[in-house]
């Protein structure tokens, strides 16, 4: 049965079915070729689009940007001192109103709940650029590089080093679910995903042949992955006091050489970004500073080895939205 999401909003991958999550990965890789011949693909000439963002963001900004460009498309930035949303006029108010001027809208921010009701108020396709729950772009992406890297993703096996209640991990989870992959987080117990999030993974693994794994040891975690993928360990709108007690909780689950060794031989390691690898940020500094760490999530041996795919998986965020977008707008 062919895959139709003309008008349909990516909120959360929850919504998608596994044909349409493994049909924008097929889309995606057609766009990639695209770019890569430099063949023109305006495929979507006269529609406009806006990006709202109240959470600041590399890049999910350019991809949308490039993306919205390569297919044509007039293409609206508004950060958070550029718009009245939440001032002095409502979401729903806000959403009815670009409806009317655009023919997709982004949103980067904190409430997933803002962005749904957004998706129900405009009246066009709404995009989650990512929530405090959920990132459903990056995990388009981030399957496509895993993709790439092996021919393959049922079956894979997939771990997650960290805080897996946060929306990478949550996403992550879901997506491995719905592909049938061999998902495991690890991690603290006090950082596991919520109970509800995990029951419904579960009960999509029992149609896909997936499998869910919550383990404490990262040696355990790690063993047999194919993918070790992590995240920074305090999230944009975090308060910096929480870097303490995270710093002591996870600083067990660093991505390093000696960790990689106890995965499968051709493991590669993966990461959103952007990752605090070594001293050559502010908040680097500031970390080393306070605490004499010199890297964090990812020691910078294996985010520089060739096992990272990290700047492969970047590059992917770009083309993927752009087949989002497009299957959504045509």
């Amino acid at each position: 049965m062919p895959v139709n999401l003309q008008g349909k909003s990516f909120l959360k991958l929850l919504d998608f079915s596994t044909a349409e999550i493994q049909y924008l990965i097929r889309l995606s890789k057609q766009f990639k070729n695209l770019k890569l011949s430099r063949t023109p693909h305006r495929y979507l000439e006269g529609k406009n689009i806006v990006l709202l963002f109240e959470k600041t963001s590399t890049r999910t900004r350019c991809s949308f940007e490039v993306a919205g460009m390569d297919l044509g498309m007039g293409v609206t930035y508004l950060d958070p001192g550029s718009s009245q949303m939440g001032k002095k006029e409502s979401i729903e108010d806000t959403a009815r109103v670009l409806g009317r001027f655009y023919d997709g809208i982004e949103y980067r921010g904190f409430s997933q709940t803002l962005v749904e009701e957004m998706a129900e108020k405009a009246g066009v396709p709404v995009w989650n650029g990512l929530t405090d729950a959920f990132h459903p772009t990056q995990m388009i992406a981030d399957m496509l590089t895993v993709e790439e890297n092996f021919g393959y993703l049922k079956g894979l096996n997939f771990t997650f080093m960290g805080d897996a209640r946060n929306n990478v991990a949550n996403s992550l989870m879901v997506v491995c679910a719905k592909l049938g992959m061999h998902f495991t987080a690890c991690g603290p117990k006090k950082l596991m995903p919520e109970e509800d999030l995990i029951k419904k993974c579960q009960k999509i693994c029992q149609e896909t042949q997936g499998t869910l794994r919550f383990v404490e040891d990262p040696n355990e975690g790690v063993k047999n992955a194919h993918v070790v993928y992590t995240d920074i360990w305090v999230s944009m709108g975090e308060p910096s006091s929480v870097w303490g007690e995270r710093i002591k909780l996870l600083a067990p689950y660093q991505v390093n050489k000696p960790l990689m060794q106890q995965a499968a031989n051709d493991a590669i390691f993966m990461h959103c970004l952007p990752s605090f690898h070594d001293l050559e940020t502010e908040v680097g500094q500031q970390i080393h500073e306070k605490f004499g760490l010199t890297e964090m999530e990812v020691s910078d041996e294996v985010f520089e080895s060739s096992q990272s795919k990290v700047f492969d998986e970047a590059e992917n965020r770009m083309h993927t939205i752009k087949a989002i977008m497009y299957a959504t707008l045509k």
